[in-house]
């Protein structure tokens, strides 16, 4: 007779540090995402998007990727330096 395994908790900082993970594997999908977004965009009637409007969008979300991905490492690294990452395999 085989028995149920019990529920399984993870330490915090080990979960904490695989939603990190998560969180800078889908990074490049949202920002994809988010430079693909313009596309949808429609101008004034018979006119195209402005230029200058799509790179006003486009730099900040850019700037926000760049930042989010930076403290993120940072965190990731902090863990592996703290030794959080000992174990996780």
């Amino acid at each position: 007779m085989r028995e149920t395994p019990g529920p399984v908790f993870l330490e915090r900082r080990t979960y904490r540090r695989r939603r990190m993970a998560d969180a800078a594997r889908m990074l490049p999908i949202l920002g994809g995402a988010l430079f693909l977004l313009p596309l949808l965009w429609e101008g004034k009637p018979g006119e195209p998007v402005r230029t200058s409007m799509v790179m006003f969008y486009l730099f900040p979300v850019w700037l926000l990727l760049a930042v989010t991905s930076v403290l993120i490492s940072r965190h990731l690294r902090s863990d592996t330096d703290n030794g959080g990452g000992h174990g996780d395999h």
